[in-house]
């Protein structure tokens, strides 16, 4: 007997130690291949295609320069955490790129070679509370181009890989492409005369679509009131032409026709043109919405500038609680099949309009972003009150509305007489059968295939609307912002796509990952419909109660206008009795609601809170029941 128990101790014991050599091998062989499980839904910590393509095509070797102060005291532990990550990126990179990627890590401590090493190559230290300062950057550099990254902050964690993937193609195709800016609004911010500025007051910085298209690109600016499109403009990028020219549209057409391409942000209602506010302020009629008229006819399109998109299903809120022309697109909105928003998640549009029509014959239309079928088109101005009375106002019509669309194919001129005469001065006689020059002659259509990106808001590319400022984690005074959407994400995307690089597109859709609750957002849809048909009742109710009113009005006796008649007295009482009942079952409409979505959000709770221990715990005692009968077996 004491034999077998020592046998029984001997194996055990040697059982552990074969367990322990195989988790240090394992170990040992895991940390060379720096190899990880990535169990997120959406994969956010596993290099995307466009990464691996982008490293793929690598043929020259490109030196990283990794800074990071290391001293144990002096790194807050959120920035030495987030310097782990960047480590482990860059490891993966080099292992991807095959060996291309070659890195070198640098702790830049003060008064060191590494320090100056780290400011020739543009990083900037960052000053911390006790007066020290440290260094969280990358430098990458190919033959004779470089690129930096200043500082890495944990902020634009989302986009570290974006930005590095940028980084690496900035210096193996260091030339820019020129890509146009032609816009009503101050784009590129603004600034205030002296005098103002010693009133405290201060200029607007400019959007930070601009800075980030900056990094990639040259932007050009150009005018509105512009005749022709410069040549070496590749993308022209078009946002709310507001009162656009013919004559403008026509350079647009050419620059079109001869192969540029175009993207374009128009807006049935650009609640955040503050220009457009001050006019109405001091007297002035609203200005009317955004749009390309001419061009977008000569498509087989159109687009309503008078009325917005509304819908029940994608429901943002304001301030002032709920709007349905404020649309929280999630992923089902989106066209997942397509390069530009196959990776967004959430997309936020204010009063867009929609794209309506069929495309003319060589021509092919591919939806970005489309509403759900409870949605409508309403009036722009009634649809800003927002609340319970802009929701009452839509009905549904079943109908999906393109909100953003791309045009592709062989394009054909809006202006087949040719160029427009200017606002003002008639066409003469003679001018019918005169033939312009050669080198003026205007182009019918296009010879190659071309692209057209057309989105129907421009608010959703504003700061405030697509990013939200936040303070600079250790000082510094500089301005940082991080995306709250994908709207920028989408608009980089349809530039870069046109510019013809694609494989960024990809890595940038990791910026914002929201999980919109689609459940809950069903169940509040639903629910609005059953309000609606309460207060349509209630409306009801109030013109009859009203007409009947009237109707006593004209057959009392005119001696007794102030009297109220016993008829008039029970028609009210009524009246008030209907809308008492009728406020009654919405409340109690609405506590249904609610009671539904707590106990959604609870059922979710518990779910997540006891699925995997519950699992564990049935795991365990499948086993021990199974180990039991074989003992018993035995």
């Amino acid at each position: 007997m004491k034999k077998k128990g020592l046998e029984t101790l001997l194996y055990s014991a040697a059982g552990v130690g074969v367990m322990l050599l195989i988790l240090i091998a394992i170990n040992v062989i895991g940390s060379r291949l720096k190899t990880r499980i990535d169990l997120t839904a959406e994969r956010a910590y596993t290099l995307s295609p466009g990464t691996k393509a982008i490293l793929s095509k690598l043929d020259t070797p490109v030196q990283v320069r990794f800074y990071c102060t290391r001293g144990d005291n002096t790194m807050p532990v959120l920035l030495k955490t987030y310097a782990q990550r960047v480590e482990d990126l860059l490891g993966e990179f080099r292992q991807v790129s095959r060996g291309k990627i070659e890195i070198q890590k640098l702790d830049p401590t003060p008064d060191s070679d590494a320090e100056d090493s780290a400011k020739l190559d543009g990083l900037q230290a960052q000053p911390l509370p006790n007066g020290e300062r440290i260094y969280l950057g990358v430098s990458l550099s190919m033959l004779d181009q470089k690129e930096a990254i200043p500082f890495l902050t944990p902020a634009r964690e989302r986009l570290l890989e974006y930005d590095l993937a940028r980084a690496i193609t900035r210096v193996v195709a260091p030339e820019k492409a020129v890509v146009g800016v032609m816009s009503s609004l101050p784009v590129n911010g603004s600034k205030v005369p002296p005098q103002m500025q010693m009133q405290g007051q201060r200029g607007e910085p400019a959007w930070v679509l601009m800075d980030e298209l900056k990094r990639d690109f040259t932007l050009k600016t150009v005018e509105m009131t512009a005749d022709k499109i410069p040549d070496d403009v590749k993308v022209l990028l078009v946002i709310h032409p507001k009162s656009i020219s013919d004559a403008t549209q026509f350079a647009l057409d050419q620059f079109i026709l001869r192969g540029g391409k175009l993207v374009a942000f128009l807006d049935p209602l650009a609640v955040l043109d503050r220009q457009a506010a001050q006019g109405m302020m001091m007297g002035q009629p609203p200005a009317g919405g955004s749009s390309l008229d001419k061009l977008l006819k000569a498509w087989g399109l159109a687009f309503d500038t008078n009325r917005v998109v509304a819908d029940l299903a994608y429901m943002g809120r304001t301030r002032q609680g709920r709007q349905p022309a404020l649309l929280a697109l999630n992923d089902v909105a989106l066209n997942k099949e397509d390069i530009v928003t196959g990776d967004a998640d959430s997309i936020v549009m204010a009063f867009a309009g929609a794209f309506t029509g069929t495309p003319t014959e060589g021509l092919k239309l591919t939806p970005l972003l489309q509403s759900s079928q409870k949605a409508a088109l309403i009036d722009g101005m009634s649809a800003q009150m927002g609340g319970e009375s802009a929701i009452n106002d839509v009905t549904p019509t079943g109908v999906r509305y393109q909100l953003a669309v791309r045009l592709s194919g062989k394009f054909k001129t809006a202006f087949p007489e040719g160029k427009p005469k200017p606002a003002g001065e008639a066409a003469k006689p003679e001018d019918k059968d005169k033939k312009p020059d050669a080198a003026g002659e205007a182009l019918k259509e296009s010879k190659t295939e071309n692209t057209v990106v057309l989105i129907g808001d421009s608010d959703m590319i504003q700061d405030a609307v697509s990013v939200q400022e936040i303070p600079a984690l250790f000082g510094g005074g500089q301005r940082m912002v991080q995306p709250m959407n994908g709207n920028l994400g989408l608009a980089q995307a349809a530039v870069e796509q046109l510019t013809g690089d694609s494989n960024l597109i990809t890595v940038r859709g990791r910026a914002s990952r929201e999980r919109p609750f689609t459940v809950v957002k069903q169940m509040q849809a639903n629910a609005e419909a059953n309000y609606k048909a309460r207060i349509k009742e209630l409306e009801t109710s109030l013109a009859d109660a009203q007409r009947r009113l009237n109707e006593l009005q004209r057959s009392k006796d005119p001696t007794q206008k102030l009297i109220l008649s016993p008829e008039q007295q029970q028609e009210i009482a009524n009246f008030r009795k209907k809308e008492s009942e009728a406020r009654i079952a919405l409340k109690q409409e609405r506590k249904k609601l609610r009671a539904d979505i707590d106990s959604l959000e609870n059922r979710m709770k518990w779910l997540n809170i006891g699925a995997v221990p519950l699992a564990v715990t049935l795991t365990g005692v499948v086993f021990a029941l199974k180990r039991r009968r074989q003992e018993a077996a035995a």
